[in-house]
């Protein structure tokens, strides 16, 4: 229902019942408040003070095929049996029941499911709010000889189930990874390990860079 048009923003706004701007509500609430029988407002107008265009207004979404709803309940019974399978994984278990499709369309029939795999994430830079933040010294810096800089990184290393995580200290000069070690747990102690290990072998270097 029509209350008051006025400008805001150098825009239009249409409030409506309890004041609500347009912007706030869903194209389906929009969408009702178009009158086409209105005595002064045309449909077009209308379409244009609450921001929906007029095809928008006249479309209405079609429902799923009977086959997207059969795949729809199949995932859903499969997903609580496998709870981590993704678009791909999925797409193979049905595949291997018979049905012909493809990641694609199974990762759109999740998504209006809400559906999202329960896998653990890689998290691999988590900054200690508390840790004291040091100059960057390598601005400019000359590197040209060994055990001048050493820089150290860890990353994870994807596998078919879950991921182990890899740490290594490099010789920036040589390219030379002077120790390395991988665990399933990012946990303090590995990384000491190879720290240690590269001091004992080949001494203290001037600069050691991480993040």
């Amino acid at each position: 229902m029509l209350r008051s048009c006025t400008p805001r923003s150098g825009n239009w706004w249409w409030n409506g019942i309890f004041g609500q701007s347009v912007w706030s509500m869903s194209l389906e609430r929009r969408r009702q408040m178009i009158e086409p029988e209105h005595q002064q407002l045309s449909v077009v107008r209308q379409c244009e003070l609450v921001s929906i265009s007029r095809s928008g207004f006249y479309h209405r979404p079609t429902g799923e095929t009977a086959l997207n709803l059969e795949l729809m309940r199949l995932i859903d019974t499969q997903f609580l049996e496998t709870p981590w399978y993704g678009s791909r994984q999925m797409a193979r278990h049905l595949r291997r029941e018979g049905y012909v499709v493809g990641r694609k369309r199974i990762r759109r029939l999740m998504a209006k499911m809400g559906l999202t795999p329960i896998y653990q994430r890689p998290r691999t830079t988590v900054p200690n709010p508390e840790h004291r933040i040091f100059p960057y010294l390598l601005r400019d810096l000359v590197i040209d000889r060994p055990n001048q800089v050493w820089c150290a990184d860890i990353t994870y290393l994807p596998m078919r189930r879950g991921f182990p995580y890899l740490v290594a200290v490099m010789d920036w000069a040589t390219r030379k990874v002077l120790a390395w070690r991988v665990s399933n747990t990012m946990e303090v102690e590995f990384c000491l390990e190879v720290l240690e290990e590269a001091l004992a072998r080949y001494g203290k270097p001037e600069t050691f860079n991480t993040d």
